[in-house]
């Protein structure tokens, strides 16, 4: 006796993705996109081991004063950076400013 054929019902998800601008969407607002600076392929130049820089751009450690231990280059030129209590980290180079005088 020949088995019968299964049938399954056709997949919920199944047909190809609407094209884009092809139905009523309306302006996507995006706040957790992230802007990619090209720049920093490039680095600061200038910069040597014992300047004192100041860690610039809107990050965590952004205006604290530290003095460069390494310099690092690469496809993203860094630098190890020791603040005044004594704690290192890497930042990458384009993040450095010159030191305040004051």
């Amino acid at each position: 006796m020949a088995r019968k054929r299964q049938t399954y019902p056709p997949a919920r998800s199944g047909g190809p993705p609407p094209r884009p601008g092809a139905g009523p969407e309306g302006a996507v607002n995006r706040p957790n996109l992230v802007a990619i600076n090209l720049d920093a392929g490039r680095g600061r130049t200038g910069l040597s081991v014992g300047d004192r820089v100041q860690i610039g751009g809107t990050g965590r450690y952004a205006g604290e004063a530290v003095v460069i231990e390494r310099i690092t280059a690469g496809v993203i030129p860094s630098a190890v950076v020791r603040n005044e209590a004594g704690e290192t980290r890497h930042v990458r180079t384009i993040d450095l400013e010159p030191a305040r005088e004051g």
